[in-house]
């Protein structure tokens, strides 16, 4: 099984070099079959254990078995002890995730103080194997059908190549002793009924049960592989700047439904609000959708992302002064020029730079967001336009509108920034003096 459990490591590279690995060591089979196989393959280890005192005097025979064994392997061993029942009540957590959050935590702890390559834990076949049914019967995607992964972070599981059938086998070939958890004999908890009672039954039917679900695994795990590859690269094609998705391009994809899901998680979306908006896809533009920290709205050709965030300070006010200073940088940013009108003036036709007659404004002007019951003079009419009216005109969306901004003298709106301007403003022929306002960029305040 040594050669067995070498090839493994080199395979799937999970140790390397001269730095040692910390071994989750509690005494049972598996870890004692771990400890001894890596210290047989010449891996300098250290050796942990965590006693969690859930089962009386046999937590203290496990820990004192454990450093002798240690001991007698010429192996260093470091443990520690937790009120796990005391943890688990403070986090609302079962007994087994209290256990498994406070061994995991310690172990990385451990890892970066000893300067440890790695921390190997005593996962065989026969758990991958029941870690599949189990997420089957709680319901899971591809992902949980491929059974432990040999290596998470800094995590790496040695013995996933062997059964425990074959452990069990090792250690008497050895002559190594262990001890055994009682907890693992009551099937009281779900893994434990599937070990005691599930695959018995699934082995009447075959025998070989195990090892067809566990190859059945490894070849689900290579098709994730793939079905990751297809889904980064549909986010690399898809998600446009901004965090916008063309919904047209989305659904030209396989399973579009699926696409979406797995590039609306990194931001928080559940499978079952991702599937709400696939829905909505056909349907009218403008509903919104939430994660904790992130928004979505079905526009007409556009899933639109954007961080739900603090709430930015909401006005900003330019004296006179201010129109001879440079670049103003704000949440946007913006240049004032005051000029006197001249035979060189010329106004130039671009949305982005507007042109006011200097004395018609009163200062100090202000910049803020929009309120419903907003009006102005559209530049060229004369007639009042509410602004409400204007973003569906021009088929703004919700977000488009909460990133408008708008620069006001006193409670008239001069500009709709990047877009109109207020006709009773203008410079018409009897202006003198012209106050240039250039529009920059759209920046984001942290």
């Amino acid at each position: 099984m040594r050669n067995i459990v070498r090839a493994y490591i080199e395979k799937q590279q999970l140790l390397a070099g001269d730095a040692p690995v910390l071994v989750g060591f509690s005494g049972g089979a598996d870890s004692v079959a771990l400890l001894s196989l890596l210290v047989q393959l010449d891996y300098t280890c250290i050796a942990l254990h965590c006693n969690f005192h859930l089962r009386g005097d046999e937590s203290i025979r496990d820990e004192e078995f454990a450093g002798e064994t240690a001991r007698n392997l010429g192996v260093p061993f470091h443990k520690i002890d937790f009120d796990t029942t005391a943890y688990a009540a403070e986090h609302s957590l079962s007994i087994e995730m209290a256990a498994r959050e406070l061994r995991y935590n310690w172990f990385e702890e451990m890892r970066q103080r000893l300067g440890a390559q790695a921390i190997a834990v005593a996962h065989h076949r026969d758990d991958s194997v029941e870690t599949v049914l189990l997420n089957l019967i709680r319901g899971t995607g591809i992902r949980g059908l491929g059974g432990i992964r040999p290596k998470n972070g800094y995590v790496v599981r040695p013995l996933l190549t062997v059964s425990r059938s074959e452990i069990l086998a090792w250690l008497e070939e050895q002559h190594l002793p262990y001890v055994t958890d009682s907890t693992n004999l009551s099937d009281a908890y779900t893994r434990n009924f599937i070990r005691l009672r599930v695959l018995p039954l699934l082995e009447e039917l075959n025998p070989s049960v195990k090892a067809s679900i566990a190859r059945t695994a490894d070849h689900l795990a290579e098709t994730e592989a793939i079905y990751l590859y297809v889904v980064e690269e549909a986010r690399r094609q898809l998600v446009e700047e901004g965090d916008r998705i063309p919904i047209a391009r989305l659904t030209d994809y396989p399973s579009p439904a699926t696409i979406l899901y797995e590039l609306l998680k990194p931001y928080g979306f559940t499978r079952q609000v991702a599937d709400d908006i696939f829905r909505s896809l056909a349907k009218e533009p403008g509903k919104m959708f939430y994660s904790s920290d992130y928004r979505l709205l079905k526009d007409r050709e556009y899933l639109l992302l954007s961080p739900v965030g603090k709430e930015e300070i909401q006005e900003y006010t330019f004296t006179a002064d201010d129109v001879l200073e440079d670049i103003w940088r704000g949440p946007i940013e913006l240049s004032f020029q005051k000029i006197v009108i001249n035979s060189d003036f010329n106004i130039r036709k671009d949305k982005h730079i507007a042109y006011f007659d200097y004395d018609k404004l009163s200062f100090p002007l202000t910049l803020r967001k929009w309120k419903e019951g907003d009006w102005f003079i559209p530049f060229g009419m004369k007639g009042r336009k509410k602004l409400s009216d204007y973003f569906s005109d021009h088929k703004f969306s919700r977000i488009d509108k909460e990133q408008t901004w708008l620069l006001c003298s006193g409670e008239n709106i001069l500009w709709i920034v990047g877009e109109r301007s207020d006709n009773r403003f203008c410079v018409d022929k009897e202006t003198k003096s012209v106050l240039v306002v250039n529009f920059f960029s759209t920046k984001i305040i942290e």
